[in-house]
């Protein structure tokens, strides 16, 4: 299982990658795989602003749905529109082309964690 160390993680299995005021966020390689081959994301909230928390969106595998969390409060200011073509992608790049969104942070918060806890976490 990979859990690269450079960013930083959400019980909830989303990544975040932190640019500045702009964080950059997927699903985790855990998660991915607890989910199966993913076959449809989808993420209609750009230009909003959303709380931590709250539903980003969905990932759709073969046997279930998944609501997506943010991870920050902000503005969803990108959204990944090769997902759209190839959802397939969130499985085999999770950490790299497999991105969902950017975000322009407003609150960071303080419940993001490092990867060595999510490695615990997840039991890694």
């Amino acid at each position: 299982m990979n859990i690269p160390s450079d960013l930083h993680y959400t019980k909830d299995h989303e990544w975040v990658k932190i640019e500045g005021d702009v964080a950059t966020v997927g699903v985790t390689d855990f998660a991915q795989g607890e989910l199966g081959d993913i076959v449809y994301v989808e993420v209609e909230t750009e230009g909003e602003s959303l709380d931590v928390g709250e539903v980003f969106g969905t990932v759709e595998a073969v046997k279930t749905v998944s609501d997506l969390f943010m991870p920050v409060s902000g503005e969803v200011i990108e959204v990944n529109g090769e997902l759209e073509s190839n959802p397939e992608i969130v499985n085999s790049d999770p950490y790299g082309d497999g991105w969902m969104i950017k975000i322009k942070i407003s609150d960071q918060g303080d419940h993001l964690i490092s990867a060595e806890d999510y490695k615990a976490e997840v039991g890694g």
